[in-house]
């Protein structure tokens, strides 16, 4: 089968959260599987100073983008058995990051209409062309009523994925002939309107052959009002062509056996490095080496969305409890100064680092014995399947994807890989903490079984992808 990405961002090339991770595993785990593949990204001047050595010109082109003639470039580059080709256009990728612009509605625009009119130029017409978030959104709308006198273009069937239903696109209807060039009749009969507006996410559900996100907890969510962002309506709507699959992670990259960040390596069977990686963890933030104490990892966007507000109201009854806990992360200024406060008032017990560095999350992940990530709202999460991979047990609130990967601990049955409250409040997530830290020091027994339970979790794109795929065929019949 050929299978066709388009995506503002993919790593390694381009990456700013989960939708990069997606793009950057789900092909190559794809071509395994036997399917041709390829995807198209924009051409960012962070690409060009990481792999400009690298990725070659092929040719270029011209496209409309309303009354201005836009110079298309191509570029190309072969990787982990898929055919990466970049967009090339200064003016609209050249702008220090990736989204944030007071233009994004035209760079993606162009990027759009010249990602559709590649296709038949790099001769890759795909059975399946798979579209990503708001930012290529309209493009099953155009596909179906801009492009569809293109001969070549009639039997491509269409997947969108929402990757967070918050960020919809939304812009004045003018866009569509000032910018793409069409009629406004599918806005004038409601079609592309939502809110007054035109709604390049709600084009993309209509339109699209099949719609999925990123966990089956969040593909019901996003159907109601408390998570569906204004567009529950239309998710209800098409519920009958909306389906979840849980991202996976880089397995390979990810391995307690191999990571070369660790000071020691360790597996499932022998957790005894796991203790000398807590140690240098401790000594490398300035926290007391205590093995007997239970290490909290946060890695994160310090955000509500995150729910670092409940964490902040209720640090100071925690700071109380027999813990540590070592942070990773920025994000809204009141939140980063309430954990350097914390961290200067209790230096024994919190260490606040305010900034990301790869490596020091990889150790925070490897050596803590809890992963804390209490998101107000998660339409898949990878830190608590990353931390799992590392038996590290999650302490979440059961919501989206994290409902869909983290099982909470049953004393009675054993069983578990984690910790979770349901009723997003402050008093819960202590609660829970509470609950936590009573199994590591008083049923230690209980805490290696769910160490285990979690190390065991097949959380590969290997897994993922036969999801997608299975979907493939089903609408390429």
């Amino acid at each position: 089968m050929k299978i066709l990405f388009v995506a503002a961002e993919g790593a390694p090339f381009a990456k700013t959260g989960g939708l990069g991770d997606v793009i950057g595993a789900l092909p190559k785990s794809l071509v395994k599987n036997g399917n041709e593949v390829s995807v198209i990204l924009p051409y960012y001047d962070a690409v060009d100073a990481k792999f400009g050595e690298e990725i070659k010109d092929l040719f270029y082109f011209f496209t409309n983008v309303g009354w201005r003639r836009e110079y298309v470039g191509i570029k190309h580059i072969f990787k982990d058995g898929v055919n990466f080709y970049f967009i090339d256009n200064k003016h609209y990728f050249y702008r220090g990051q990736v989204y944030g612009e007071f233009d994004d509605g035209e760079r993606f625009a162009y990027f759009q209409l010249a990602a559709l009119e590649a296709m038949e130029k790099i001769d890759f017409i795909p059975d399946v062309l798979h579209v990503h978030d708001y930012h290529t959104a309209m493009i099953p709308y155009l596909l179906k009523e801009k492009y569809h006198w293109i001969n070549a273009y009639k039997g491509i069937k269409t997947v969108f994925t929402i990757h967070n239903i918050e960020f919809q696109g939304q812009f004045n209807p003018s866009m569509l002939g000032e910018l793409f060039s069409v009629g406004d009749e599918r806005y004038r009969d409601g079609t592309l309107r939502w809110n007054d507006c035109l709604n390049w996410m709600k084009a993309g559900v209509l339109y699209a052959d099949r719609v999925t996100t990123v966990s089956p907890s969040y593909a019901k969510e996003i159907m109601t009002p408390e998570f569906g962002k204004g567009l529950d309506q239309i998710m209800r709507m098409e519920s009958g062509k909306l389906s979840g699959v849980v991202n996976g992670i880089d397995t390979d990259l990810l391995d307690p056996e191999t990571d070369p960040h660790l000071v020691a390596h360790f597996s499932k069977d022998d957790l005894s490095g796991k203790a000398e990686n807590k140690a240098a963890l401790q000594e490398r933030v300035g926290l007391p080496v205590r093995d007997d104490v239970p290490l909290i990892g946060i890695v994160s966007r310090l955000t509500d969305q995150k729910g670092f507000n409940l964490v902040v109201d209720e640090l100071n009854t925690i700071m109380q409890l027999d813990l540590q806990i070592v942070l990773l992360g920025t994000g809204y200024a009141d939140f980063e100064n309430a954990f350097s406060w914390f961290s200067y008032a209790y230096p024994e017990k919190i260490s606040a680092n305010i900034t990301f560095d790869l490596e020091l999350a990889q150790q925070i992940y490897a050596a803590s014995d809890l992963f804390l990530m209490p998101s107000a709202f998660e339409p898949c999460g990878l830190s608590q399947m990353m931390a799992m991979r590392y038996g590290t047990l999650p302490l979440v609130h059961e919501v989206g994807g994290l409902r869909d990967t983290v099982i909470p601990y049953n004393e009675f049955e054993k069983t578990g890989t984690g910790f979770g409250f349901q009723d997003f409040s402050g008093y819960w997530l202590t609660k829970t903490l509470e609950t936590a830290l009573d199994v590591y020091y008083n049923k230690k027994d209980d805490w290696k079984i769910l160490q285990q339970n979690a190390m065991s979790m097949d959380f590969s794109w290997d897994t993922a992808s036969q999801a997608y795929e299975d979907i493939y065929k089903e609408i390429a019949k």
